[in-house]
């Protein structure tokens, strides 16, 4: 294993990675820690080259670049190497060059949350734990439960009860234990946290594991491989907590280090509306660690958080990438659906749908703080999640363009050809309306 510390996002203090070591002592919650590899010692490993050589296609084929001593077990459960689609439809409707679109409901649990969870076990079983607790809205929980019931470990999961029947059934069916909690995701969280050292759990908890992040930036490390070591210019992702950017952000900068990429992307955070934190923040200058909670309020659940809690590695991908944080509003998030499902054949949960809302406001101008997208621009988007993960809030999106099934009854001499082309008309217009 090639980790060599343990660096607080706030203070700069350095850590031992060593069992039940989560957050700084210092800086308490706030202070994230930051994985830190020997580079030269994983440079003479893993290549380029030897990737193209290797035939592993899950996110294990950077294991040198992860928390995880080589010899421990790991899920078996295929996570990571998702596809990474060219969308030339939507990227000739917004007006950018090429478009791809990294696809992660093809995971396991159908979320990028798998990459994480896949992490968290292997480190619990590292250090000897046998239970893992989390707190989520859904897809980190669900991820926790799939691969915890593939490895055979115990999974513990604290939901509010706004969460998605659909992702509480993934639980359910998993076999994980479910503690589903009168009030928000954050009140889940808290009291999750209490439990972690009552009951000697260990914690998964985003924002808190510092190792959490690590499996998410297997996504960006994938991008850039299958982009053939070329980043991209911008990269689109949604944001709740914060711990997918932040890990997106840790992926590129550790192809940078490595010298497999020449240059970073504009990274842009993409926040609804009505749980805008790190975006108000950055528009007025705030400092995270210090700036108070929200009251959260979103149809996109799983980007839904009063307290970012990897706030302080979300802010920075933005701001050390000359990115920037855009805003949507929870009507284009939804109408977003369909239409990027019927431009692309990827189904995007709400959350997902955010990025490719928080791209059409870009490329139209009417966001971005002069970092915008053009027509020469390399664009990716990351679909975080399935749309089989909120089929409510899919409905929601496709009630809101006017599309529903035309009854008809047996026999073709019920098919009026007229009427039958008029509706199909109508129904394309309503989803090239989606900009």
């Amino acid at each position: 294993m090639f980790l060599a510390s343990l660096r607080c996002t706030i203070c700069a203090a350095s850590y031992e990675p060593a069992p039940g070591r989560y957050v700084c002592g210092v800086c308490g919650d706030a202070g994230t820690l930051d994985a830190r590899y020997d580079y030269a010692a994983v440079g003479g490993v893993l290549t380029p080259e030897t990737l193209a050589a290797d035939p592993e296609r899950s996110m294990w084929r950077y294991r040198p670049l992860l928390p995880v001593e080589s010899g421990a077990a790991v899920s078996a459960l295929g996570v990571g190497w998702t596809p990474l689609i060219e969308a030339e439809r939507l990227a000739r409707r917004w007006g950018v060059g090429r478009l791809w679109i990294k696809d992660e409901g093809r995971q396991p649990t159908a979320s990028l949350k798998d990459r994480a969870s896949a992490v968290a076990l292997a480190r619990a079983a590292q250090e000897g734990a046998e239970t893992v607790t989390t707190a989520s809205t859904g897809n980190a929980a669900a991820a926790l439960a799939g691969l915890a019931a593939g490895t055979g470990q115990n999974a513990v999961i604290f939901v509010p009860e706004s969460a998605p029947e659909a992702k509480v059934a993934q639980l359910l069916a998993y076999g994980a234990f479910v503690m589903l909690v009168e009030g928000t995701y954050d009140d889940a969280f808290r009291l999750c946290q209490e439990t972690v050292g009552r009951f000697g759990w260990y914690n998964r908890n985003t924002g808190i594991n510092p190792y959490v992040g690590e499996g998410k930036k297997t996504a960006a490390l994938e991008i850039a491989e299958q982009l053939g070591w070329e980043a991209p210019d911008a990269v689109f992702v949604s944001v709740g907590d914060g711990s997918i950017i932040g890990g997106v952000h840790k992926g590129f900068r550790d192809a940078l280090a490595l010298g497999w990429i020449d240059r970073m992307p504009r990274i842009y955070g993409v926040q609804a509306a009505g749980s805008s934190y790190l975006a108000e923040a950055w528009q007025k200058g705030e400092d995270v660690v210090t700036k108070p909670p929200v009251s959260a309020a979103t149809a996109a659940d799983s980007i839904s958080a009063d307290l970012p809690r990897d706030r302080v590695k979300a802010m920075a991908a933005v701001v050390e990438t000359g990115g920037a944080w855009v805003v949507v509003e929870d009507e284009a998030i939804l109408e977003m659906i369909p239409s990027v499902a019927a431009d692309s054949g990827v189904f995007p949960e709400p959350a997902a749908a955010a990025a490719f809302a928080g791209l059409a406001e870009v490329a139209g101008g009417s966001q971005g703080g002069g970092a915008g997208v053009g027509e020469s621009d390399r664009v990716v988007v990351i679909s975080t999640g399935s749309g089989l993960k909120d089929i409510r809030g899919v409905m929601r999106g496709i009630d809101r363009i006017g599309a529903a099934p035309l009854p008809v009854r047996p026999g073709t001499d019920s098919l009026d050809p007229l009427e039958i082309y008029t509706r199909m008309e109508q129904w394309i217009g309503n989803l090239r309306k989606q900009t």
